[in-house]
């Protein structure tokens, strides 16, 4: 009986202790992204995107690189999304108007930086390079 008893109770804190431990992978977004996994939506490219992984990336310059923006071109290149952390959504798309070298939305300006960088500018103020 002892044993019965104390088997039942080990199973039962087993099962609270199992109900308080987050599940993994269980935080996904509205478009299915699981954040803890690094992954978030993109809108270019209508998927799950980990930003740390894209090839342009770019150094907060207040911070001297403790934060990092990543940049996703359209195929047709007329289209820029900028994932940046004080953006209010998760990354803000910047558009290129005619055969300008510059993409721009709401005070954001990105454009080509030395050879072969971009620089970020919000408010004619230098963010990221």
């Amino acid at each position: 009986m002892k044993k019965t008893i104390l088997l039942s109770a080990m199973f039962l804190g087993t099962l609270a202790f199992a109900q308080q431990t987050p599940v993994l992978g269980g935080d996904k977004d509205a478009h299915g992204c699981i954040g803890s996994a690094g992954y978030t939506y993109s809108q270019i490219k209508k998927d799950c995107v980990r930003t740390f992984e894209q090839k342009i990336k770019l150094k907060e310059v207040a911070t001297k690189g403790d934060y990092i923006a990543a940049v996703i071109f359209s195929k047709d290149k007329k289209n820029a999304e900028v994932f940046v952390k004080d953006g209010e959504s998760r990354s803000i798309i910047l558009t290129r108007v005619g055969k300008a070298k510059v993409w721009k939305k709401d005070g954001y300006v990105l454009s080509p930086y030395k050879k072969n960088g971009f620089q970020l500018k919000k408010d004619n103020v230098v963010i990221y390079q």
